[in-house]
């Protein structure tokens, strides 16, 4: 597979883990004992904010990858 398909497969990819992560960190910050806390508010959204680079980091690593000669 050359770098452009990959590279344009790992953008849909990207997107799809972003949209599925924000869904369910909005989802998630509903729950009461998040909603009544204020320090857990905020660590919650610290790492709900950085949590999406763990899973979109094999991604982008796959997508630059160089061809094979």
């Amino acid at each position: 597979m050359n770098i452009r398909t990959r590279k344009l497969i790992g953008t849909i990819a990207l997107l799809l883990i972003a949209i599925v992560w924000s869904l369910t960190a909005m989802a998630i910050a509903q729950a009461p004992v998040i909603a009544d806390s204020k320090w857990l508010q905020v660590v919650y959204y610290v790492v709900a904010g950085l949590g999406w680079v763990l899973p979109a980091m094999p991604v982008v690593t796959w997508m630059s990858r160089p061809d094979p000669q």
